[in-house]
């Protein structure tokens, strides 16, 4: 049986600030760390390839706080704690710019805004969820979004 192997790599701005990440499939848990202290490698191969099925692959963000922003007398940001998603890859061909492309940013400013839908750009500045919906076998959706 085949398993489709998922990685990619998530790295924080501001160390001090604790901010944490939770990864799903389908809304199950199966990473969670609490504080990024240094870049995490994540990878997870237990989907099977071998049948026609979709999956949402989610990441969210937690533990933000105002605090967490510097700002000037202006309101602009001088530095800022954020999450970053690097170097996805599924079954090892690199689809950072299809995820990109592909992923919607779900936030509402840490609670001082309403819920907003935005492209992803790489980044995560507010507690919220990237979701990549993707299916297997994962070479024919590759296929597809190549």
């Amino acid at each position: 049986m085949d398993k489709v192997a998922i990685s990619f790599d998530i790295e924080s701005t501001d160390t001090s600030a604790p901010l944490g990440v939770q990864v799903k499939i389908n809304n199950h848990v199966i990473f969670e760390h609490s504080h990024v202290q240094e870049p995490v490698k994540f990878s997870y191969d237990q989907i099977s390839d071998d049948e026609d099925q979709e999956y949402d692959l989610t990441i969210e963000m937690f533990g933000k706080l105002p605090q967490h922003t510097v700002l000037d007398d202006q309101g602009n940001i001088n530095s800022d704690a954020m999450l970053m998603v690097k170097n996805v890859q599924f079954d090892r061909v690199d689809i950072n710019q299809a995820f990109l492309d592909m992923t919607e940013y779900h936030h509402d400013f840490n609670g001082t805004q309403p819920p907003t839908k935005q492209r992803f750009f790489g980044n995560m500045g507010c507690n919220g969820q990237v979701k990549l919906t993707f299916s297997t076998p994962v070479y024919l959706w590759l296929l597809e979004i190549m």
